[in-house]
């Protein structure tokens, strides 16, 4: 895994986690990974006929903010899986 420089102070994962869940409330959520790469997965009865693309715009943009500028904490999701329940 590459690293990727960052100022960001706190525990990222734990970052990424509040921001999707503030963003989709009530989702079951994974985050895992670091330097800067990470893969996520979010279960949501809000991605119900939805399609992929729309699925995972929901997810980027909530994390959006932490992607955001050069010593951005994410710089990328190298796996994302959205799914409704089953």
């Amino acid at each position: 895994m590459s690293q990727h420089p960052t100022n960001f102070q706190g525990d990222i994962l734990q970052a990424m986690r509040e921001a999707i869940a503030e963003a989709i409330p009530g989702a079951e959520i994974q985050v895992q990974g670091g330097g800067g790469h990470f893969e996520v997965a979010v279960v949501s009865p809000v991605f119900e006929g939805k399609r992929t693309l729309a699925r995972h715009r929901l997810v980027m943009a909530a994390l959006a903010p932490l992607m955001a500028g050069n010593d951005a904490p994410v710089h990328a999701i190298d796996r994302l899986q959205t799914t409704p329940p089953s």
